[in-house]
């Protein structure tokens, strides 16, 4: 099974190659490790944490990040069920966070404390996909 934590160099070169002055959606699907898995040496090496524990240390860390780069949470959700897609898929979470341009997920990305933080995400997950989208309008019917 291939799992994914961090962008591919090709997947992030298409990312940085769209358009920058424009809000985006960055959608989240994570799936946590039963037990997180630490670096040797690391503060929170062998203490015991969960995947999930792992990754609220992560929004405890980045989160005032996230925030100052003028980030927020427009959509949050607990995964119940594939209805479309694999059966052996199955995320414990999903999210999406907006930003309001890409200059502000780079800004966030290359801040010094962010990536101190980075460190308990890769920690807490087994896998996950992040995607990039342009928000469109919300509310009425499917077209």
């Amino acid at each position: 099974m291939t799992t994914y934590i961090d962008p591919s160099p090709v997947n992030f070169q298409a990312f940085k190659d769209l358009l920058r002055d424009q809000p985006i959606h960055m959608l989240n699907l994570l799936q946590f490790r039963e037990s997180a898995e630490y670096p040797e040496g690391h503060e929170h090496h062998g203490n015991g944490w969960s995947g999930k524990r792992a990754y609220q240390e992560y929004g405890k860390t980045s989160g005032p990040i996230f925030q100052r780069v003028g980030g927020e949470i427009v959509w949050r959700g607990a995964f119940q069920t594939m209805v479309t897609g694999p059966d052996a898929k199955q995320w414990h979470e999903g999210f999406v966070a907006q930003y309001p341009n890409s200059g502000a997920f780079f800004e966030m990305i290359k801040d010094p404390e962010y990536q101190l933080a980075v460190v308990n995400r890769t920690a807490a997950l087994v896998d996950s996909r992040l995607m990039r989208f342009e928000p469109g309008e919300a509310g009425g019917g499917f077209g």
